[in-house]
């Protein structure tokens, strides 16, 4: 018997300190996270990060935190219903950290007979730090606690023409009453190590400006040449001229070397060059969280007009929309008619 298990990213269970400070351990101590050796990572993360950090993202949790609960929590589970409806086969819905965990997720798919899974990353460009750890735990789950259970991956979708189409008629019903001088498309940011790592010909990605424009093997995992790609697609169907837009990272941890530009950097200057009515699109999540509702539509709108900026508009993700879910419906539907064809 076939099932779905959509995992996306997770929250603490409440905006509270004592709540955040675990989730930020389980988080920050992932190695695919934080690439560095087990003992450097648990000084950095425990000894230095964990000191402070919890009070701040608590503050930070606590300002967009909703009566239900986590945003991304909430979003996920409306968007896991219509899906579920809509889907010939169970669906679970999992979080790489915190709850419902992936453990969970498979054991209520187990006990329902399931033992073929589409695991489906809620993320629309590969990384290491998101979709590479959903997949290695989940593998590693499957091992210890159903070996019989056999795995087929939904790959990034960051270039499939539904997503692409649904990015951006969302993009377009939010700016119909806007008129943006200019339109971000700010994307999570990870280390430019991680973009090195996950490059399959080891030689390719060298972040350059060119290497994300020239083909090559690479970009089936490269989170760069995939953010750009999905910019490029949505500003061709939407037909933004040239000059109008640009695209930057968003979120980084000190002491290494991120993807650039810095949307904080680049969104402050913009006043300065005439932009006064900005809009930003958050691609890389596609429900709302702290980094969309706090981090952007908080902090960076104000900045913005801290800056001289008039007016912003943050566009909100997919997060349970009709055609959203409609079209994650379809792909599992897809999947499962593809391999009962096979059979």
């Amino acid at each position: 018997m076939k099932g779905v298990l959509l995992v996306n990213l997770g929250s603490p269970e409440s905006p509270e300190p004592k709540h955040v400070k675990p989730y930020l351990d389980e988080f920050l101590m992932d190695a695919r996270v934080i690439d560095v050796p087990y003992l450097l990572r648990a000084l950095l993360v425990r000894g230095i990060i964990l000191r402070k950090r919890p009070e701040r993202s608590a503050a930070a949790y606590k300002k967009i935190w909703w009566e239900e609960g986590s945003p991304l929590i909430v979003i996920s589970q409306r968007m896991h219903a219509k899906v579920e409806k809509l889907a010939e086969v169970p669906v679970s819905l999992a979080m790489r950290y915190g709850k419902p965990s992936i453990l969970s997720g498979l054991q209520e798919l187990h006990d329902k007979g399931v033992d073929e899974v589409l695991l489906f990353p809620l993320y629309p460009q590969h990384a290491m730090a998101s979709t590479e750890t959903i997949l290695v735990l989940a593998e590693e789950l499957r091992k210890k606690h159903f070996p019989q259970m056999k795995f087929t991956i939904v790959p990034a979708f960051y270039n499939k023409p539904d997503y692409i189409k649904d990015l951006a008629n969302s993009m377009q019903k939010h700016l119909k009453d806007f008129e943006y001088d200019h339109l971000l498309f700010s994307y999570h940011g990870i280390s430019q190590r991680h973009i090195r790592k996950t490059d399959i010909t080891k030689s390719h990605c060298k972040i350059d400006g060119s290497c994300c424009n020239t083909p090559s093997p690479a970009h089936e995992f490269c989170y760069r040449h995939q953010c750009y790609e999905t910019t490029r697609q949505v500003v061709k169907l939407l037909g933004i001229p040239e000059g109008k837009y640009s695209q930057t990272f968003q979120s980084r941890l000190a002491g290494d070397k991120w993807l650039e530009p810095y949307t904080d950097i680049e969104i402050n200057k913009m006043p300065e060059k005439g932009i006064r009515n900005l809009a930003v699109v958050t691609p890389a999540f596609v429900a709302d969280c702290l980094e969309t509702l706090e981090e952007i539509a908080m902090e960076a709108n104000h900045q913005f007009k801290e800056h001289g900026g008039e007016n912003f508009l943050a566009i909100p993700c997919l997060n349970d929309g009709d055609e959203w879910s409609q079209t994650v419906s379809n792909w599992i539907n897809e999947w499962v008619a593809a391999e009962k064809i096979s059979v």
